[in-house]
């Protein structure tokens, strides 16, 4: 994991075409201990996408069955150039980002909810940022930013 002032990126691999990884331990590893405030998750690419739900096996599936269902594999102009378009198409209609809160350096989230990378176009080696937003003046916090930054 490298991290930088404000922000941490990773690399994760996928082993299919289309699938669903949950990189929920990933995303908790870069938000720094007590700290309160937002954490914006994005992908760097245009065939991938992340999102916040249940990490389930069964819905997974359910999900990338979804997926290729709902998008045509061929027939796009795109195609032509790399034979990919649908990758695309269905990273763009789920989205490459999420913000997700953080209260006393945990992720605030829903008891059902993990943090999922949707692979749209694999097996690829994806890199994911992670940037952290502190809330100003956070008085429930016990480090400010500026008390993180010094220990990064």
């Amino acid at each position: 994991m490298q991290r930088s002032r404000a922000q941490t990126r990773f690399k994760i691999s996928t082993k299919s075409r289309l699938s669903v990884r949950d990189i929920t331990s990933q995303v908790h590893a870069a938000v720094p201990e007590n700290m309160t405030g937002m954490a914006t998750v994005f992908v760097e690419h245009t065939t991938a996408a992340v999102t916040v739900n249940e990490c389930e096996k069964r819905l997974q599936s359910d999900f990338e069955t979804a997926l290729d269902g709902v998008i045509n594999n061929t027939g796009w102009q795109h195609d032509e150039l790399d034979g990919n378009a649908d990758s695309h198409i269905r990273a763009m209609l789920i989205g490459a980002s999420e913000t997700i809160p953080i209260d006393s350096g945990e992720l605030a989230t829903g008891t059902w909810q993990s943090v999922l990378l949707i692979e749209c176009d694999g097996p690829r080696t994806r890199t994911v940022s992670v940037t952290i937003t502190p809330v100003a003046n956070d008085q429930s916090s016990s480090m400010t930013w500026a008390q993180h930054l010094n220990t990064s």
